[in-house]
């Protein structure tokens, strides 16, 4: 049963951008909300649900619109499938994580500048199915939202000397001298921790081949 779900068309369209087609790690896709929200986890969490959102049902309503959309307005109408969702994602937000809503401010808004919602619309909505183009949006919502979280992690372990709002870091470590690391929570420190990760990944990618 295992080896049939490897083997799925499925299977690989939903794990090839976690894996080998990262849109971060490769393409360094999506870094401007990388480094706005990743200063504490939750946030990131709670982008990375919306932005997956946004890029799955965005990828599905230009899959099924795909053979109706005139050529010389579907980037207007992929624009307003996006812009909708990202409106329905906001307000959702506001309804039921108000706290966090506005920790993200504007950010949840600019989802519909992220050029990978866009770019999978282009590259892959308009040429496949819609249930293929479900498994490539929540594929690549996923290989985003690792990233983010693994250095939202790193920032406010490291910045702050927490994780998830809760202090991690004992007091007594403070007493005796030690310091957060005050860059982990500037831009410098989301492209170090990103750098080490396209490292990371691009060894272990040479040792798969």
């Amino acid at each position: 049963m295992l080896k049939k779900i490897k083997k799925s068309k499925e299977f690989k369209i939903l794990i090839e951008p976690i894996i080998h087609a990262n849109p971060i790690a490769k393409a360094v896709l999506g870094i401007c909300s990388a480094l706005a929200v990743t200063t504490q986890v939750i946030p990131s969490i709670v982008m990375v649900l919306a932005m997956t959102f946004v890029l799955t049902f965005s990828n599905i309503t230009v899959s099924i619109l795909r053979n109706v959309i005139p050529k010389n307005i579907r980037i207007i109408v992929e624009l307003v499938v996006i812009a909708s969702l990202v409106i329905v994602a906001d307000q959702v937000l506001k309804a039921f994580l108000y706290d966090v809503s506005k920790q993200l401010s504007v950010f949840v808004g600019l989802i519909i500048t992220n050029c990978i919602i866009m770019g999978r619309a282009e590259a892959f909505a308009l040429g496949n199915n819609p249930w293929y183009s479900m498994w490539d949006g929540i594929g690549n919502g996923l290989g985003y939202g690792y990233i983010l979280i693994v250095v939202a992690i790193f920032r406010e372990l490291l910045g702050a000397g927490s994780l998830l709002g809760i202090q991690v870091v004992p007091q007594f470590f403070y007493d005796a001298g030690y310091e957060n690391m005050g860059l982990m929570l500037l831009a410098p420190g989301v492209f170090i921790t990103i750098g080490l990760l396209i490292w990371l990944q691009n060894i272990l990618a040479k040792q798969e081949n």
